[in-house]
């Protein structure tokens, strides 16, 4: 991945991103090709692993057992207008761009079969995608049988971390006053998360 020194996050924010990212594309290689599947991960820092699972009929697991997988993680993005800057004013040299955060995980794709661990992994993902909200739904809210019907028709994915590329590219290359604008065009087409975004990583 390409990033520009001023585009480089710190750990902190790549852990962030980590933590609190939607779903994200596993990518692996096999016998015919490039093959991608989105599906949401939990990050464990502690044993340093992407953890998800994929629908069994989905033969994408077949071909990524034991393989390596990259993971690509996105947060915010949004287009941003030339219109935006200030310095579009002073001399109108500016041309649209795209900003956006994102992270290239690499690591060893492992398949688990097994309906403990699968059911530990749906456990997680249910509570950091349920947390906050004002009337979490819990596993045990399903009947017990449909549920672990639901377990069957699925499979796990773990993703080892060997290796990390991150790029949040939020307008910091750009001067203050650009910055200012920024972040009102972002609020003004309705883009709150990515306005925050900017506003939270300017220099």
């Amino acid at each position: 991945m390409y990033v520009p020194t001023h585009f480089a996050p710190d750990d902190r924010d790549v852990q962030q991103l980590l933590t609190h990212h939607g779903a994200a594309d596993l990518v692996t290689h096999g016998p015919e090709g490039l093959e991608a599947t989105m599906l949401p991960f939990v990050h464990d820092p502690v044993r340093g692993v992407l953890l998800g699972h994929l629908a069994r009929t989905n033969d994408h697991w077949k071909r990524a057992d034991g393989r390596p997988g990259l993971v690509i993680v996105r947060g915010p993005d949004s287009y941003v207008s030339p219109s935006w800057y200030a310095s579009k004013a002073e001399h109108g040299r500016v041309v649209p761009t795209w900003n956006y955060v994102t992270a290239h995980v690499h690591g060893t794709v492992t398949v688990h079969d097994d309906v403990v661990w699968i059911e530990d992994v749906v456990r997680r993902l249910t509570d950091l995608h349920e947390a906050g909200r004002p009337a979490p739904w819990r596993v045990e809210d399903a009947p017990e049988r449909y549920f672990r019907g639901q377990l069957r028709a699925i499979v796990g994915v773990e993703v080892r971390i060997e290796r990390v590329e991150a790029k949040f590219k939020l307008s910091q290359n750009r001067p203050a006053a650009d910055i200012d604008g920024v972040v009102d065009g972002l609020y003004s087409v309705g883009d709150a998360r990515g306005a925050e975004a900017v506003a939270a990583h300017r220099p």
